[in-house]
């Protein structure tokens, strides 16, 4: 039913129905601006015979009549006139952001120049800066890599790598960086399926998110469908999870991967949330939930409760979808859990296809602030502590590793690799791509950009062409960077990547000495 859906609502729902609110609302301000402009001239012929303020008033107007129908600025096209004071503060007057607002180093979780990079990579214009770097390169916090004189010439194929291990009968051919889980529900439905063209036309995957597949998720693009602990999309009425409906969907074709979600890195040890004012009649169908209603996943999987019993279902996944990779995803708290997971592996010959690790830097719509800044371990160390223990099971050549959390540049890609990772999933350098500013109102419903809302009154100012191509070219752009840093280090290839090619702090050490032996030993001790 949903891919029969899916083939239809892009088209019926995204394109008519917000076009009917969209042309309601292009009426209003007609209606109520013309009114305006016309009293201005009303005024200025009966009484004034001064015409300055009404032809100003025209002018504006005609801007304003411009917004409404461009598709380029999500912003413009929700507010076409309060728009412009974003862009005078952000663009048109750099001089009262330098002084007064935010420098380029500045923001939280994202500082203005990383995001502004993801903006000029997704627009695929020049992404150079001038005058030299902003940041304090003097001192500990620097990371840098190390530069051969002997630079070789970048590769121009964007990276790949099989994901599959022994038993699985489909193995999967992803991309080095991928998009990372957000459901639907969380994001709006023009960004999700912006998200799955853009990820068809670059050829890479898309994580569902917890919340289901969509009939938004379903244009064409590569899925990962994350199961998480409230089985959403495949669970019973009692909210366990429901064989027959996981089977269903996770032999579609467009479903190439299935991930368990054990935790997230932005709230490990805390079920998701699905704010009521969020959680409408359809998401509430494909979800199996009631409308209307704060949904709050478990904290933990009633279909299992210990290693043994996760890595029987990895197995059970598997051949419920006819052999497509299956692994998990988690972020690092008890070392000694993961621990026991892989020596269950190797008790139990039951191995899954790729874990992914989320650090504690990761992103969320909505979680207690006490998760979000101080649970679970970040993903540097997160990572090494992964690749180490795997390879101390004899484990490392039998699956690939994940790497989530904070993952927005070329360097952070390239950083992950290094620590253990064979890819990466990022979340919200994609939602940049898609025209979000960061604006940290994802938990309200009020995002004004149409990504992270409900709303379809501020969902219409998403135009699903323009961004899917951006989403592309994020994408594209960026791992075009991590082959021109490669070449640079004098390195081949992605399985030169190492620690050794990274710098770190004034005394220059390796990346990986940052952690070992003492710092990381701290944490576990």
């Amino acid at each position: 039913m949903i891919k029969a859906l899916a083939n239809n609502w892009s088209e019926i729902y995204l394109l008519n129905l917000p076009e009917e609110i969209e042309k309601k609302m292009r009426r209003q301000f007609l209606w109520i601006g013309g009114a305006i402009v016309a009293a201005f001239w009303l005024i200025a012929y009966f009484w004034s015979k001064t015409y300055v303020l009404s032809i100003l008033m025209t002018a504006i107007y005609a801007v304003g009549i411009y917004n409404c129908f461009q598709k380029k600025h999500a912003i413009l096209r929700n507010f076409p006139l309060l728009g412009y004071f974003r862009y005078f503060f952000e663009t048109i007057s750099p001089e009262i952001q330098q002084y007064f607002i935010e420098r380029e180093t500045d923001g939280k979780p994202f500082p203005r120049n990383q995001r502004s990079a993801v903006y000029r990579r997704a627009k695929n214009i020049s992404d150079t800066v001038a005058f030299g770097t902003q940041l304090e390169i003097n001192n500990r916090k620097y990371e840098g890599i190390k530069h051969s004189i002997y630079a070789k010439k970048p590769s121009e194929e964007l990276p790949r790598v099989w994901v599959g291990g022994k038993d699985c009968k489909q193995p999967y051919n992803a991309s080095r960086l991928n998009i990372s889980a957000m459901s639907f529900g969380a994001l709006s439905n023009r960004a999700q399926i912006a998200l799955n063209i853009g990820a068809k036309k670059g050829n890479f995957y898309h994580n569902t998110g917890e919340g289901g597949i969509s009939p938004y998720h379903l244009q064409g693009g590569d899925l990962c469908w994350q199961i998480g602990t409230g089985y959403f999309g495949c669970r019973d009425e009692e909210g366990n999870f429901n064989p027959e409906l996981f089977k269903k969907y996770a032999n579609l074709p467009n479903v190439k991967m299935v991930e368990i979600k054990i935790s997230q890195g932005a709230k490990p040890g805390h079920g998701g949330v699905l704010p009521a004012a969020k959680n409408t009649p359809e998401i509430a169908a494909i979800r199996h939930v009631k409308p209307g209603t704060t949904v709050l996943s478990p904290q933990g999987h009633t279909a299992f409760s210990d290693a043994k019993g996760l890595l029987h279902f990895v197995k059970q996944l598997r051949d419920l979808s006819g052999g497509k990779p299956v692994g998990f995803k988690l972020c690092i708290g008890n070392t000694k859990e993961f621990e026991e997971i892989c020596e269950k592996m190797n008790e139990l010959d039951i191995y899954p296809d790729f874990i992914t690790v989320d650090g504690a830097e990761g992103g969320t719509g909505a979680a207690p602030p006490e998760f979000s800044d101080g649970v679970g371990m970040p993903l540097e160390p997160a990572l090494i502590f992964v690749n180490k223990t795997l390879k101390n099971y004899g484990l490392r050549d039998k699956l690939r590793v994940i790497a989530s959390g904070k993952v927005l540049t070329a360097l952070d890609i390239l950083r992950a690799i290094a620590m253990g990772a064979d890819m990466c999933n990022n979340a919200r350098g994609f939602m940049f791509s898609l025209g979000c500013i960061q604006a940290l109102r994802c938990n309200t419903n009020e995002c004004p950009t149409g990504v992270a809302t409900q709303n379809k009154m501020l969902i219409k100012g998403l135009d699903v062409r323009d961004k899917s191509e951006r989403v592309y070219y994020f994408h594209r752009n960026t791992l075009h960077t991590c082959n021109e840093l490669i070449a640079a280090a004098g390195r081949s290839s992605y399985e030169e990547v190492d620690a050794s090619m990274f710098m770190r702090g004034d005394k220059f050490e390796r990346l990986s000495d940052s952690y070992f032996p003492n710092d990381f030993e701290k944490m576990e001790g």
